[in-house]
């Protein structure tokens, strides 16, 4: 249940996050929330992936939709000629692992800050 709630809030905290903050506020995000739910360590790593993927993923999807996939195509053209889907699976998986790090370094702060 924990897991759940903290790739929801992390979900919603970093798109609020990342309108006003640099791309990398997720990093923090993930992190302060690994460490407030108290989530283990190895389930923190693929909590806060899941939930960045999810995030950078959705986020990059609506984007692409709203210039009908033009840019993404042309860009994944240039990039090793991976199309605009190979482009948005790629977004979201550098962004989970972004997240990923964050609530690992969230949980095991947590984990170094407990008293033995």
């Amino acid at each position: 249940m924990r897991v759940s709630l903290f790739i929801l809030f992390t979900i919603i905290a970093g798109f609020i996050a990342q309108l006003f903050m640099p791309w990398w506020s997720i990093v923090i995000i993930a992190g302060i929330l690994s460490f407030i739910f108290d989530i283990k360590v190895g389930a923190s790593f693929w909590a806060g992936f899941v939930a960045s993927a999810l995030l950078w993923g959705g986020y990059a999807c609506w984007l692409n939709s709203g210039n009908e996939g033009i840019l993404a195509a042309r860009i994944g053209a240039l990039i090793g000629d991976i199309g605009s889907t190979g482009l948005l699976v790629a977004t979201a998986i550098i962004g989970g692992f972004f997240g990923a790090l964050g609530a690992l370094i969230g949980s095991l702060g947590r984990v170094l800050l407990q008293p033995a």
